[in-house]
């Protein structure tokens, strides 16, 4: 048997939401064990957090790049490292646990600037580590599907990629909830970057709509918005798409969406069939030809590989948000291994999202930005 991976974790100390949910994720398919940690910067609470978890008090760190070095130097040294901080930080720590060597799975967005993005995929090529990059949805069997539909052309030729993201956790006014408050770091663009609700949620929009149709948009045309007074960064965002292939597109995220809780939907329509998936019923993919009547579609009923690779349960049985973050532990774990036995990672996890893909978000990121301060004209994406 393969032993586990050994798991380092940057972030994700007591209280820390998104810590929880990668710890679970990485231990769901038994690939890893997490054995070191700078769950914070200050020492008495990496301490405690560690503790917690059951982390060896002598592999607790208070200092990332100390912890790069020594975990580097250990015979025993973990082999990746999940980066699971504020914004602001994803590149200063991703580029130390790669210049020591070791594999990165990161939370998105990737950093804070496309230039800070490009320096990561060339250090991740030239060391020749995974950069996995956490953008959960694509983790779907259906999501799988979905795409495996579009590279088979049962759409047809795509005319119109339609996507949304909406929530209502920052809807309330600054100082009055704990999302609310001034000290979330999401509403502090030093530490969540230039983009607000468009960083957080609008990435996962445009890379699920980009993960699944296969289109990358050569223009957009963008308006960002700020509902809340006080909050010094966007709440609200709304793009208009071209592609290459003349096809265009609409995507539109908000975190002050009254009543909405996590609705991400997105829609494609071709020339032979429409497909729709919505991440708050993920084992559903509805597939409606043009001119006949409209298919759910659901694991236990396709005859997928690309859904069948991402499956764990007997149909029927509902895999959710944890399976859909640990398939991109999975995925990752089988290509780390592969390469550190200087073997070809495996064909099924070609649809990992990496370092590209964060490298592709935050150039929609600074087009967004460059769009609404010319007025919403339209903008180049770079490619």
């Amino acid at each position: 048997m393969q032993r586990r991976l050994r798991l380092g974790m940057v972030g994700g100390g007591q209280n820390g939401y998104i810590g929880a949910i990668h710890r679970i994720a990485a231990r769901l398919d038994d690939h890893y064990e997490l054995v070191a940690g700078a769950l914070s910067s200050d020492p008495a609470r990496a301490a405690s957090s560690a503790q917690e978890i059951r982390i060896d008090p002598s592999r607790s760190y208070s200092d990332y790049q100390e912890m790069a070095r020594q975990e580097a130097a250990r015979p025993d040294g973990i082999d990746v490292v999940a980066i699971v901080t504020p914004n602001y930080l994803h590149a200063p720590v991703a580029t130390a646990f790669l210049e020591a060597g070791i594999h990165v799975i990161c939370d998105k967005p990737l950093a804070i600037s496309l230039a800070e993005g490009q320096a990561l995929a060339a250090l991740a090529q030239q060391k020749n580590r995974v950069f996995a990059l956490t953008h959960t949805y694509t983790g779907y069997p259906m999501v799988r599907h979905a795409k495996a539909l579009v590279e088979a052309g049962e759409l047809g030729e795509l005319r119109l990629i339609q996507v949304e993201y909406s929530q209502d956790w920052l809807a309330a006014s600054i100082g009055r909830t704990d999302t609310g408050a001034a000290d979330n770091w999401h509403n502090d663009p030093l530490r969540s970057g230039p983009g607000g609700t468009l960083a957080d949620v609008g990435t996962h929009a445009y890379q699920l709509a980009q993960f699944i149709s296969g289109q990358t948009p050569t223009q957009l045309l963008a308006e960002l918005s700020t509902f809340v007074p006080g909050r010094p960064i966007d709440d609200h965002v709304q793009v208009m798409l071209r592609y290459a292939n003349g096809a265009r597109g609409t995507l539109w995220a908000s975190q002050v969406a009254t009543g909405s809780e996590n609705a991400l939907r997105v829609r494609l329509y071709g020339s032979k069939a429409q497909i729709a998936f919505n991440q708050e019923n993920p084992n559903e993919l509805w597939l409606t030809p043009q001119g006949g009547n409209a298919q759910r579609l659901t694991p236990g009923r396709v005859a997928s590989a690309a859904a069948a690779h991402a499956t764990r349960v007997p149909a029927g049985h509902p895999e959710g948000y944890f399976e859909a973050f640990a398939q991109l532990y999975a995925d990752a774990a089988l290509q780390i291994t592969a390469i550190n036995a200087g073997q070809p990672v495996p064909e099924a996890t070609r649809w990992l999202t990496n370092v590209n893909d964060g490298v592709a978000g935050m150039a929609f990121i600074e087009a967004v930005i460059r769009s609404h301060k010319n007025d919403g004209q339209w903008t180049d994406v770079a490619q």
